[in-house]
Formats: C-alpha cells, sequence, structure tokens
C-alpha cells in the first residue's frame, strides 16, 4: 500500500526520486526470479566498466538505454535480468599503485563503491544482488578451471612468439596499446620480442565463427563487416619456391598467384627461421634485425606507417614456371611471421607496398594485368583493378579469376604448390607480465614440466605484500610466491608469473549473471534459460575484439561441456558518443565548460574575463576538459531530466552533443508533465463517457491510442528519441484541453495515464510520483503495459494536400474516402487557396482521394 499525495504543488526531483527507490529497494521489485523457463525470461545487458572511480556521461547514456530496455520488458510480462558488475583487473590499477602508492586492490575496490553510489541516484532497474567484480578470487578461481579445461582439450598451449616488447614496463602490449609506435602507459619505443606466452586456439574456430556472423541478423552490419574483416578469410595459393645453392624450399601464401610472372622479389620475415640462420652468420642483417625491425612492434598500425625496409641476403629463389628467372630474397621489415607463412613473394606492379619497396631497391616492375582492350603499364601506382592477364606465358589474355584457377592447376601439377584458404584471424596471446590480473593456473617443473595446478587448490590468489619499486611484473621478483612444490613429483618448482589479458575475464562474465552464486562457473540449467543475451548494448569500440572473444570463448565453453549455446548475443546495439564543444584560453590551454561563459556573440573565460577560443565538438574526454560530471547534473536537475535528456536527443547509436540548453529544456517538459498531471487529478475516468466522445475530444484519444501503437513499436526498435517525441506531441495535444464537461475530463484522465505508462521506462521517479498522485495504489514499474484500442488507430480523418497550380497553398482535414465533389468544395473555401487564384479562371480541379487536390487556374 502507498500513501496517496494529495500535493502536486512542487517538483522536488531529489526527494521523490531517493524516496521511489528506496521502495523498488525495499520491495525487491527488480530482483530476478530463478528456475523460470527460458520463453518467459528476457536478458539486458550493458557491457560493465572499468572501475575508474567516476561515472562518466557515456556511461549514463549507455545504462539508459538499457534500463528502457529492461522495464519495458518487464512491463510486457517478461521475467527480467539485468545485472550490473565490473570489469576490475588492469593497467590502469597498477598506474594508480605507482603514482599514488596504493594496493591495486584497495584503488579498485574502493572505486567500485563509490561508482556504485554514483549509479544507485540514476535509478536503474539493476538486480544488486547479482552484482560481481572480476578481481574477486570466488570469480576468477572459475575462469582458472575454464583454462585448465581448454590446455586438456587442446584449446590452450604455449608457445615461443614475437610480441610487442615495452622496454621500460617491461611488459608485453597488445597491438591496441601500441600508440603509433609508443607503449600507451611508458610512451616508449616499441620492440619486437621472443617470448614464451600461453595461446588460446581462436583459429580453430575461424570458419564457425566467420559463419557464425550470417545468425546474427540483430547486430548492426558494420560490426559483423568489422568481424568478417579481422577474421580475414583469404583464397589463394601455398607456393614452394627453390632457394639457389639450398636443400630447402620457401614456402609462401599469396592471394594473387595470378601475378607470379610479375615477381621481382621475395621477402621473409625478421624471425622467420631462414632469417634466424642466416643472422647468425651475417652481423649486418642481424643489426638490421635489431635496429630496424625489432624497433617496430607488430601491431599492424605501426607496419602500415612505418618505411618499408629491406636487407638483401644475396640468396636467389628460381621462379617456378620462368625457366632461368632469379629473383632476391630479401628480409624485409613489414613482414609478420605470424600471418600466413611469413614470406611473401612480391609483385610491384600490383601491389602498392611491394611498388614502394621495389622503387626503392631499384628492382624491375612487370605489369601481368591491364583493363581489358587498354595498352598499359604500371609507373607510381599499382594496379589492383580487373583485367586480362599479359606478359605471364600461358596465362595471357586470361581473366584474374580464370588464371587463379589455371596457376592454382599448374601448381599442383608440378608438386609445387596447391589452392588453400588462410585466415588473418591469429590465436589468441592471454599472458601479461603485470600483477593486477588473473594468476595463469601453471606450474613449472624441472623434471614435470608444465603442471597444472590441481583443481583443489583453486584458485591461485594473488600475493598482497607486492612491490612496484622495480620495473617489469611484480609477480617475477616477488621474493615467495612464485616458488612452490610441484603437485606431481613434490620437488621444488616455480608458479607461472604471467597473468591473463583482462579480455579473458570479459569473455565469459555474461554467463556467470546468470547464476553468480553457484558453486561452479554456471548453474547449467540456469545459463539454458537465460543464454543467449537477448540484448547487449556497448560502445563500437568493443566490435571486433571483446565481442569476437566473447564468441569464441562461448564455443569453447561448450566444446569443454560447459554449456549448450554458440553465439553469446542475439542482439547488439552499439550506442554513439556523448560529444561537447571544447574550449580553450588565449595561451591554447584547455578549459572546462564551467569555466566559460557567453557573452554577446562571444564566448568569455569566467575568471579572467578574457576571450575563449570555440573549438570543435568532440567525444567527452579529461584530455580536454571537455567533460560534465553526471553527478552534479543529476544533483542539479534530478535524474529523471538527465535521463530524459540523454534518451530524447538523437537516436541511441548516434553521437549525441551535449548542451546546457538541452538539459534545460529536459527539466522545463518534467515541470509541464507535473502540472499536467495535477490538472488531470481533478478528473474522473468513465469508460462510458470516454466511448461517447466526438469531434476534438475523439481526436485527442485517438492519438493517445496511436501513441501507445507507435511509441510501442519505437522502443522494440530502438527509436527510443521517436518514442519520446510521439509522448511529448500527446502531452502538448493534452494541455490545450480545456475540461469544460466530463468528456474532455475523461479524455484528460485517460491521456495523462497514456503518458506516465507510456513514459515511465525513461523518467521512472516521475512517473511513479505522479501515478500515485492520481489515486493509484500499484507500483507503475508493476503495471502491465498498455494496449492501443483498435478502433481507435483506425483514421476517420485524412489530411490533403491543396495546390493552386502545382504550389503548395493549404492542407486541409477531410473524411477519408470523401466524394469528389465535397473534396472541391472544401478545397475552394479555403482563403489561402482563393487567394492563389485571385480572379483567375479555374480551368479544372484535379482530385487524388485521400491524398491531393490541384487547382489548375489561368
Amino acid at each position: 500500500m502507498i500513501e496517496k499525495i494529495d500535493d502536486l504543488a512542487n517538483y522536488d526531483a531529489a526527494w521523490l526520486e531517493k524516496k521511489w527507490q528506496e521502495i523498488w529497494e525495499k520491495a525487491e521489485v527488480f530482483k530476478t526470479k530463478a528456475g523460470v523457463a527460458a520463453e518467459k525470461n528476457y536478458y539486458v545487458l550493458e557491457m560493465f566498466p572499468y572501475p575508474s572511480g567516476r561515472i562518466h556521461m557515456g556511461h549514463l547514456r549507455n545504462y539508459a538505454i538499457g534500463d528502457v530496455v529492461a522495464r519495458f520488458k518487464k512491463s510486457r510480462g517478461f521475467n527480467v535480468l539485468h545485472p550490473m558488475g565490473w570489469d576490475a583487473f588492469g593497467l590502469p590499477a597498477e598506474n594508480a599503485a605507482i603514482k599514488k602508492n596504493v594496493h591495486p586492490a584497495k584503488w579498485t575496490y574502493e572505486n567500485i563503491a563509490n561508482m556504485r553510489s554514483q549509479l544507485k541516484p540514476i535509478g536503474f532497474s539493476y538486480d544488486w544482488e547479482r552484482e560481481i567484480a572480476t578481481c574477486d578470487p570466488e570469480y576468477y578461481k572459475h575462469e582458472q578451471k575454464m583454462f585448465l579445461d581448454f590446455l586438456k582439450s587442446g584449446l590452450a598451449y604455449r608457445k615461443e612468439a614475437t610480441v610487442n616488447w615495452d622496454p621500460v614496463d617491461n611488459t608485453v602490449l597488445a597491438n591496441e596499446q601500441v600508440i603509433e609506435g609508443r607503449g600507451w602507459r611508458s610512451g616508449a619505443i616499441i620492440e619486437r620480442k621472443k617470448l614464451s606466452q600461453w595461446f588460446l586456439r581462436i583459429t580453430d574456430f575461424a570458419e564457425e565463427l566467420l559463419d557464425g556472423l550470417q545468425s546474427l541478423n540483430n547486430w548492426p552490419y558494420c560490426v559483423r563487416l568489422m568481424q568478417e574483416r579481422w577474421i580475414g578469410k583469404s583464397s589463394g595459393a601455398r607456393i614452394f619456391f627453390e632457394i639457389k645453392g639450398r636443400k630447402d624450399r620457401l614456402e609462401v601464401f599469396t592471394t594473387r598467384p595470378d601475378t607470379i610472372f610479375g615477381a621481382a622479389f621475395c621477402a621473409i620475415a625478421p624471425s622467420h627461421p631462414l632469417a634466424t640462420e642466416l643472422a647468425e652468420k651475417n652481423v649486418d642483417l642481424a643489426a638490421f634485425i635489431i635496429e630496424e625491425c625489432n624497433r617496430l612492434g607488430v601491431s599492424t598500425e605501426a607496419i602500415e606507417k612505418a618505411e618499408k625496409k629491406g636487407f638483401n641476403t644475396e640468396l636467389k629463389i628460381s621462379h617456378p614456371f620462368d625457366e632461368g628467372k632469379e629473383i632476391p630474397l630479401y628480409v624485409a621489415n613489414f613482414i609478420l611471421m605470424e600471418y600466413g607463412t611469413g614470406a611473401i613473394f612480391g609483385c610491384p606492379a600490383h601491389d602498392q607496398r611491394d611498388l614502394d619497396f621495389a622503387r626503392k631497391y631499384n628492382l624491375s616492375v612487370t605489369t601481368v594485368v591491364a583493363p581489358k582492350g587498354k595498352n598499359f603499364e604500371v609507373e607510381n601506382e599499382a594496379y589492383t583493378g580487373d583485367g586480362l592477364l599479359i606478359n605471364s606465358s600461358f596465362l595471357n589474355g586470361k581473366t584474374v579469376e580464370a588464371a587463379k584457377e589455371e596457376i592454382c592447376r599448374k601448381l599442383e601439377e608440378k608438386n609445387i604448390g596447391n589452392k588453400t584458404t588462410t585466415y588473418r584471424l591469429r590465436d589468441w596471446g592471454v599472458s601479461r607480465q603485470r600483477y593486477w590480473g588473473c594468476p595463469i593456473p601453471i606450474i613449472y617443473c624441472d623434471d614435470c614440466g608444465i603442471v597444472s595446478v590441481p583443481e583443489q587448490d583453486l584458485p591461485v590468489k594473488l600475493p598482497e605484500d607486492v612491490s612496484f619499486d622495480k620495473p617489469g611484473n611484480p609477480l617475477d621478483h616477488h621474493p615467495t610466491w612464485k616458488n612452490v612444490d610441484c603437485p606431481e613429483c613434490k620437488k621444488p618448482a616455480r608458479r607461472e608469473t604471467d597473468t591473463f589479458d583482462t579480455f579473458f575475464e570479459s569473455s565469459w562474465y555474461f554467463a556467470r549473471y546468470c547464476s553468480p552464486k553457484a558453486k561452479n562457473a554456471f548453474d547449467k540449467n540456469e545459463v539454458a534459460n537465460w543464454l543467449p543475451v537477448d540484448q547487449y548494448i556497448g560502445g563500437i569500440e568493443h566490435a571486433v575484439l571483446h565481442l569476437l572473444y566473447s564468441r569464441f570463448f562461448t564455443r569453447a565453453l561448450k566444446k569443454c561441456g560447459y554449456l549448450d549455446v554458440e553465439e553469446p548475443f542475439a542482439g547488439l546495439l552499439t550506442q554513439g558518443m556523448v560529444c561537447h564543444v571544447t574550449y580553450k584560453d588565449k595561451n591554447g590551454n584547455w578549459l572546462f565548460p564551467y569555466e566559460v561563459e557567453k557573452k554577446g556573440a562571444d564566448f568569455i573565460h569566467k575568471d579572467t574575463g578574457e576571450k575563449a577560443t570555440i573549438g570543435r565538438v568532440e567525444k567527452m574526454s579529461k584530455s580536454k576538459n571537455n567533460v560534465v560530471d553526471p553527478e552534479g547534473i543529476v544533483k542539479q536537475y534530478g535524474a529523471d531530466t538527465a535521463r530524459l535528456f540523454m534518451l530524447s536527443d538523437s537516436p541511441p547509436e548516434r553521437d549525441l552533443e551535449w548542451s546546457d540548453t538541452g538539459i534545460e529544456g529536459a527539466y522545463k517538459y518534467l515541470k509541464r508533465l507535473w502540472t499536467l498531471a495535477n490538472k488531470a487529478k481533478e478528473c474522473g475516468l468513465d469508460k462510458k463517457v470516454l466511448d461517447s466522445a466526438k469531434d476534438k475530444a475523439l481526436d485527442i484519444r485517438k492519438l493517445a491510442h496511436k501513441t501507445i501503437h507507435g511509441v510501442t513499436a519505437d522502443i522494440d526498435a530502438f527509436h527510443l528519441n521517436k518514442a519520446i517525441a510521439r509522448i511529448r506531441e500527446l502531452t502538448n495535444a493534452l494541455e490545450a484541453i480545456s475540461v469544460d464537461n466530463d468528456i474532455e475530463k475523461s479524455v484528460l484522465r485517460e491521456g495523462v495515464e497514456v503518458a506516465l505508462r507510456l513514459l515511465n521506462p525513461m523518467i521512472p521517479h516521475i512517473t511513479e510520483e505522479l501515478w500515485q498522485a492520481l489515486g493509484k495504489q500499484k507500483y507503475l514499474i508493476l503495471e502491465t503495459w498498455p494496449e492501443a484500442e483498435k478502433h481507435l488507430l483506425v483514421d476517420d480523418k485524412v489530411t490533403v494536400a491543396v495546390q493552386v497550380n502545382g504550389k503548395l497553398r493549404e492542407t486541409i482535414q477531410l473524411p477519408k474516402d470523401a466524394d469528389e465533389e465535397s473534396a472541391k468544395t472544401a478545397a475552394l473555401a479555403e482563403e489561402k487557396v482563393r487567394t492563389a487564384i485571385d480572379g483567375k479562371n479555374i480551368k479544372k480541379i484535379i482530385v487524388v482521394p485521400n491524398r491531393i487536390i490541384n487547382v489548375v487556374a489561368v
């Protein structure tokens, strides 16, 4: 039972929002029921945040979108799972440990507490009992077991690999952590280094991951395309080239075997076994590999931007089809051992990278593909288009595709190659040389080799007495933690000191939410009832790695018997960024928005009075000071105002530009809604009276039910800004009702109730308060979603355009399917139409039923 409100004089957002949050929490209205059949469940999830200590506007927008979906589905009868947790491992915590002399765990858990306290006042419908933090041993012990199961099934392995090495932080960096050839944290120039690393065999699932994209119809096309390109399926040929003076052959993979007669050189990666062998006897080559190659890193971005350089090994490669032709073999800085076979043949005429390389080292350039019917020769720009083969012996005159088929046939005939398929996707290296991550549960024994930590000894916990006073991995130089007896022979052994890449934790957290208190990683029945996630929401920046790793991880877990689904996320929405204009002072220093005010046509620094420069609208960023604090906005205007602005300003998938006028406009609308509900509070609602409504009152009733119909479809399609616009159109019409009689009173009351019910997922606090004020006893969140009365969706009037000589002069309302004479009479009765005719003779009037009336006058 809720206490009825009689006084709606003042809208006090802070008071009523706190009130309703306490009511919801006490009543456990957002607690998810376990054991409910899958068809009655709906799982909505926003990508969980890193606990940096402060929520930002991007968080607010992301979670507001998810909350609308969760509340909407709850009102439509679903048992909703809407959880929250924390992606809590990672380098920023180690940064804080170094800079602030605080333990990463203390820093992380304090930040979690801070962010939780910032999120709760916004009124999100989370089931906080399912909250998880990935740095909790009760969480990561399960992923340690998963890894050991992956190892047993052959999905995990250890090998030596070339990695991005930060020589200052003494750690491996992912390609994404290499910014313009430098470490993202230290700024040091990245080097290539060979290290023994743990890998997961994501490449075993390359074709499955590619095929699975076809079933993800509720994902944005651009995300599916990005994943497809990342997987990078390539059809081509494997060719074995003879190396003059050696018994071994050079294996090359190429997607353009048709250009074989244009080959001008071969090149191998600096870490290719042949390069390593040659460098042992050639100090100049060894120096080239160290100075020009290993300092480049292994990220695609670094390689693409770097100047292409090579070292001539003086070895010659025999052309497989052009007898007597020999081409040089180079070690090149732009070839990676991890891609293809670590060796290429270069055809300069038809690959710009190869052309640049050839020009640099004065190599031949032979055009072998030309546009049909043209005399053509490549000069400074490689030709990559279609055409016919030239200068290519038995391939001359063939199309590119026909030449590919023919050359593959010849390769197999000569037993020097074959048609094959390869992928750009590489196995996932999960080893990281850092403290604040999940320990890899492996022990190294001199006698037994690689030994798994016994399951009963999980979790392998991080030591608390850790020091960051030396560069590199604190676990590696911890005096005791790494020393342990071998579980098999009991002799002294050594723990693995690498920890998992943090993508490891985020690749399965969505499944843990289904049964976060389960003894095992998942309760299999609960996972079956909830997965895949019905609607996943997050930034486009996670389109490839996080989503791809999660898709792989789910398949790997299925292979190991953990669950029975393959795709983790049935639906995906990638929301846009929150942006703000940027400001600078006269010295070029970034200014915060609150430091600037507008005076006339200029922007002024509030403190100095000096003119400020307004810059571009950019993503909110601390580095540019163009941030607005969500906590301050909520305190000043209320959570509902912030939510309304975030949801109404632009479509969820597009960037949103923050503006003070926008947030103030949202606040003013809530006060208007408050006033409108106060007006409706005095009105009764009589169904018989409603059914007798005519004319304008009936039009407003129809508008209310059309709004129900439209908003329902809009939310299902994530057109949240359109949904709010429809509701505002309705409330504008309701404000104009005079309530002079019982029909108008009933129409107003019905319309306001409809508006409150439709607005509840977006602005839950004020609508709950107003619902109570209208005398309702049931919480609005527990009310079922309104259904439109179908007969009120049928239009008996249509809007018709009236033209004079083809130019629009007026629009009029006519009965649907009005007869032609009535339409003509109504059109000619309009003053603007008569003025446009102005004494001219009406030659004819053309009537297009229900659409246009065109008066032809001369």
